[in-house]
């Protein structure tokens, strides 16, 4: 497995646990709770802190909770008949990063979905991967018509 798929899976676990935050401690601050929890995850792989795997998960997630409102919006307007809070939690979590990686990063949309879905694959229900699949198409074809 490769160091940008390790990274998307410890940032997508992160994500999924802040769907759990509001049972924490009200004053650890969402960026806080991130960062530990990233750390938490990471070395339970056995990836340290001064690893590129940790890095790459660490700037997916401080770059999608920064564009989170403009994500998740991009997400609802793609996802026929779905509301977020309808998306099971690994889906969104899986959403929400591939959905930052192709609005905002150079990397090919190609690339983006087929990681997602073999994430899916490995976390989530058989159905996930083609709804996530049909979600991360559709946004990835207007993002290029617009580009």
């Amino acid at each position: 497995m490769g160091i940008r798929r390790k990274g998307r899976e410890i940032a997508m676990q992160t994500l999924y646990a802040l769907e759990f935050k509001e049972f924490l401690q009200a004053e650890t601050d969402e960026i806080d709770f991130c960062k530990l929890k990233l750390e938490e995850i990471a070395e339970s792989k056995e990836i340290t802190k001064d690893n590129s795997i940790y890095d790459f998960a660490l700037e997916i997630l401080l770059n999608t909770l920064a564009k989170l409102e403009e994500i998740d919006a991009k997400i609802v307007e793609h996802s026929t008949n779905w509301s977020m809070n309808k998306i099971a939690n690994l889906d969104r979590s899986i959403l929400r990063i591939a959905t930052y990686e192709i609005l905002f990063t150079p990397t090919a949309p190609a690339v983006i979905m087929n990681e997602a879905i073999e994430i899916a694959k490995r976390f989530c229900s058989d159905s996930s991967g083609k709804f996530i699949n049909g979600i991360l198409n559709s946004i990835s074809q207007e993002f290029h018509k617009e580009s």
